[in-house]
Protein backbone atom coordinates (compact mmCIF):
# COMPACT_ATOMS: atom_id res chain seq x y z
CA UNK A 1 0.00 0.00 0.00
CA UNK A 2 1.06 3.46 -0.42
CA UNK A 3 0.56 6.58 1.62
CA UNK A 4 -2.39 7.63 -0.57
CA UNK A 5 -3.94 3.84 0.37
CA UNK A 6 -3.20 4.07 4.14
CA UNK A 7 -4.83 7.43 4.54
CA UNK A 8 -7.95 6.15 2.79
CA UNK A 9 -7.82 3.51 4.89
CA UNK A 10 -6.92 5.35 8.41
CA UNK A 11 -10.15 7.68 7.26
CA UNK A 12 -12.42 4.81 6.13
CA UNK A 13 -11.82 2.90 9.43
CA UNK A 14 -12.04 5.89 11.83
CA UNK A 15 -15.03 7.26 9.27
CA UNK A 16 -16.40 3.69 10.30
CA UNK A 17 -16.00 4.26 13.90
CA UNK A 18 -17.36 7.69 14.37
CA UNK A 19 -20.55 6.00 12.29
CA UNK A 20 -20.48 3.31 14.30
CA UNK A 21 -20.68 5.47 17.94
CA UNK A 22 -23.79 7.38 16.90
CA UNK A 23 -26.30 6.95 19.95
CA UNK A 24 -29.04 6.20 17.96
CA UNK A 25 -30.89 4.95 21.06
CA UNK A 26 -29.96 8.19 22.96
CA UNK A 27 -30.90 10.60 20.26
CA UNK A 28 -34.66 8.40 20.03
CA UNK A 29 -35.51 9.14 23.41
CA UNK A 30 -34.19 12.77 23.79
CA UNK A 31 -36.87 13.53 20.43
CA UNK A 32 -39.66 11.92 21.83
CA UNK A 33 -38.63 12.92 25.22
CA UNK A 34 -38.63 9.47 27.06
CA UNK A 35 -36.50 8.03 29.45
CA UNK A 36 -33.08 7.58 28.36
CA UNK A 37 -32.04 3.91 27.96
CA UNK A 38 -28.78 4.74 29.72
CA UNK A 39 -30.56 5.10 33.33
CA UNK A 40 -32.81 1.53 33.00
CA UNK A 41 -31.69 -1.79 33.04
CA UNK A 42 -28.17 -2.51 31.63
CA UNK A 43 -27.21 1.27 31.09
CA UNK A 44 -26.52 0.19 27.49
CA UNK A 45 -27.82 1.97 24.63
CA UNK A 46 -28.77 -1.12 22.23
CA UNK A 47 -31.89 -2.40 20.87
CA UNK A 48 -33.04 -4.14 24.38
CA UNK A 49 -32.22 -1.18 26.54
CA UNK A 50 -34.13 0.52 23.98
CA UNK A 51 -36.89 -1.79 24.37
CA UNK A 52 -36.97 -1.94 28.02
CA UNK A 53 -36.98 2.45 27.97
CA UNK A 54 -38.49 3.46 24.85
CA UNK A 55 -40.81 0.41 24.07
CA UNK A 56 -40.65 -1.51 20.97
CA UNK A 57 -41.70 0.90 18.15
CA UNK A 58 -38.62 3.01 19.82
CA UNK A 59 -36.98 -0.13 19.69
CA UNK A 60 -37.68 -1.25 15.89
CA UNK A 61 -36.41 1.78 15.10
CA UNK A 62 -33.40 1.91 16.74
CA UNK A 63 -32.19 -1.53 15.95
CA UNK A 64 -32.59 -0.45 12.22
CA UNK A 65 -30.85 2.19 12.67
CA UNK A 66 -27.64 1.25 14.16
CA UNK A 67 -28.16 -1.92 11.58
CA UNK A 68 -27.23 0.36 8.86
CA UNK A 69 -24.47 1.88 10.96
CA UNK A 70 -22.26 -1.56 10.20
CA UNK A 71 -23.90 -1.73 6.57
CA UNK A 72 -23.08 2.05 5.83
CA UNK A 73 -19.54 1.17 7.19
CA UNK A 74 -18.82 -1.70 4.84
CA UNK A 75 -20.47 0.07 2.13
CA UNK A 76 -18.12 2.83 2.14
CA UNK A 77 -14.97 0.66 2.14
CA UNK A 78 -16.50 -1.08 -0.78
CA UNK A 79 -16.75 2.41 -2.43
CA UNK A 80 -12.97 3.48 -2.25
CA UNK A 81 -12.01 0.22 -3.65
CA UNK A 82 -10.35 -1.12 -0.48
CA UNK A 83 -11.27 -4.59 -0.97
CA UNK A 84 -11.86 -7.06 2.12
CA UNK A 85 -9.06 -6.20 4.43
CA UNK A 86 -10.56 -2.67 4.50
CA UNK A 87 -14.11 -4.09 4.97
CA UNK A 88 -13.53 -6.17 7.65
CA UNK A 89 -11.78 -3.19 9.06
CA UNK A 90 -14.96 -1.08 8.92
CA UNK A 91 -16.85 -3.33 10.55
CA UNK A 92 -14.66 -4.18 13.27
CA UNK A 93 -14.20 -0.20 13.74
CA UNK A 94 -18.37 0.48 13.64
CA UNK A 95 -19.00 -2.26 16.49
CA UNK A 96 -16.29 -0.74 18.65
CA UNK A 97 -17.67 2.51 17.82
CA UNK A 98 -20.85 1.34 18.86
CA UNK A 99 -19.88 -0.14 22.17
CA UNK A 100 -17.44 2.43 22.92
CA UNK A 101 -19.32 5.61 21.58
CA UNK A 102 -16.81 8.86 21.80
CA UNK A 103 -20.22 10.67 21.63
CA UNK A 104 -21.24 9.16 25.10
CA UNK A 105 -18.29 8.96 27.08
CA UNK A 106 -17.04 5.59 25.61
CA UNK A 107 -20.31 3.60 26.51
CA UNK A 108 -23.15 2.29 24.32
CA UNK A 109 -24.38 -0.96 23.16
CA UNK A 110 -23.38 -4.89 23.02
CA UNK A 111 -22.25 -4.24 18.76
CA UNK A 112 -24.96 -7.15 17.76
CA UNK A 113 -26.88 -4.77 15.58
CA UNK A 114 -23.73 -3.19 13.48
CA UNK A 115 -22.13 -6.69 13.77
CA UNK A 116 -24.94 -8.07 11.89
CA UNK A 117 -25.13 -4.74 9.72
CA UNK A 118 -21.59 -5.46 8.08
CA UNK A 119 -22.62 -9.71 8.26
CA UNK A 120 -25.25 -8.66 5.55
CA UNK A 121 -23.38 -7.23 3.42
CA UNK A 122 -19.60 -9.48 3.83
CA UNK A 123 -21.29 -12.58 4.34
CA UNK A 124 -24.92 -12.52 3.71
CA UNK A 125 -25.19 -16.29 3.66
CA UNK A 126 -24.04 -16.30 7.21
CA UNK A 127 -26.74 -13.55 7.93
CA UNK A 128 -29.58 -15.24 6.35
CA UNK A 129 -28.44 -18.73 8.53
CA UNK A 130 -28.20 -16.36 11.71
CA UNK A 131 -31.48 -14.78 12.03
CA UNK A 132 -33.71 -17.47 12.69
CA UNK A 133 -31.18 -18.31 15.46
CA UNK A 134 -31.87 -15.37 16.73
CA UNK A 135 -35.63 -15.23 17.13
CA UNK A 136 -35.76 -18.79 17.96
CA UNK A 137 -33.62 -18.17 21.10
CA UNK A 138 -35.25 -14.93 22.35
CA UNK A 139 -38.50 -16.13 21.72
CA UNK A 140 -37.11 -19.62 24.35
CA UNK A 141 -35.66 -17.55 26.66
CA UNK A 142 -35.81 -13.89 26.36
CA UNK A 143 -32.69 -13.47 26.95
CA UNK A 144 -31.50 -11.07 24.62
CA UNK A 145 -27.97 -11.23 25.43
CA UNK A 146 -28.63 -15.43 25.09
CA UNK A 147 -29.79 -14.72 21.24
CA UNK A 148 -26.96 -12.41 20.55
CA UNK A 149 -23.99 -14.68 22.25
CA UNK A 150 -25.74 -18.01 20.04
CA UNK A 151 -26.49 -16.13 16.82
CA UNK A 152 -22.67 -14.53 16.80
CA UNK A 153 -21.21 -18.43 17.23
CA UNK A 154 -23.38 -19.37 14.33
CA UNK A 155 -22.60 -16.98 12.81
CA UNK A 156 -19.11 -17.30 12.85
CA UNK A 157 -19.16 -21.06 12.49
CA UNK A 158 -21.12 -20.20 8.84
CA UNK A 159 -18.29 -18.32 7.44
CA UNK A 160 -15.57 -20.44 8.82
CA UNK A 161 -17.21 -23.54 7.11
CA UNK A 162 -18.12 -21.60 3.83
CA UNK A 163 -14.58 -20.48 3.17
CA UNK A 164 -12.89 -23.89 3.78
CA UNK A 165 -15.54 -25.77 1.86
CA UNK A 166 -15.52 -23.35 -0.61
CA UNK A 167 -12.24 -22.56 -0.60
CA UNK A 168 -12.16 -18.52 0.37
CA UNK A 169 -10.39 -16.07 1.08
CA UNK A 170 -9.23 -16.87 4.60
CA UNK A 171 -9.75 -13.17 5.65
CA UNK A 172 -13.46 -14.49 5.86
CA UNK A 173 -12.03 -15.83 9.16
CA UNK A 174 -10.18 -13.20 10.36
CA UNK A 175 -13.36 -10.90 9.98
CA UNK A 176 -15.60 -14.09 11.87
CA UNK A 177 -13.01 -14.19 14.74
CA UNK A 178 -12.49 -10.44 14.89
CA UNK A 179 -16.11 -9.61 14.78
CA UNK A 180 -17.21 -12.32 16.98
CA UNK A 181 -14.79 -11.68 19.59
CA UNK A 182 -15.57 -8.32 19.65
CA UNK A 183 -19.24 -9.10 20.37
CA UNK A 184 -18.35 -11.53 23.02
CA UNK A 185 -16.37 -9.48 24.71
CA UNK A 186 -18.86 -6.52 24.88
CA UNK A 187 -20.96 -9.13 26.37
CA UNK A 188 -18.64 -10.67 29.35
CA UNK A 189 -20.96 -9.11 31.92
CA UNK A 190 -23.92 -11.02 30.32
CA UNK A 191 -22.02 -13.85 30.59
CA UNK A 192 -21.37 -13.73 34.20
CA UNK A 193 -24.78 -12.98 34.82
CA UNK A 194 -26.46 -15.79 32.60
CA UNK A 195 -23.90 -18.09 34.53
CA UNK A 196 -24.72 -16.79 37.81
CA UNK A 197 -28.73 -16.72 37.11
CA UNK A 198 -29.52 -13.51 37.42
CA UNK A 199 -29.36 -12.08 33.98
CA UNK A 200 -32.14 -9.91 32.74
CA UNK A 201 -35.17 -11.14 30.59
CA UNK A 202 -36.93 -8.56 28.42
CA UNK A 203 -40.68 -8.21 27.73
CA UNK A 204 -42.06 -8.85 24.75
CA UNK A 205 -45.26 -7.84 25.12
CA UNK A 206 -44.92 -4.50 26.53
Amino acid sequence: MDAGQIAIAAAVTVGAFLIGGIPWGVVIARVTGGPDPRTIGSGRTGGANVLRALGPRAAIVSGMLDLLKGIVAVVIAIAVGGGLPLEILAAVAAIIGHSRSPFIGFKGGRGIAPGFGSLIVIHPIAALVTMPVFAIVLLATRYSSLASLTATVVAAVTIIVTTIAWNGSLLYIVYAIAAGGMIWLFHIDNVQRLLNGTERRIELRR
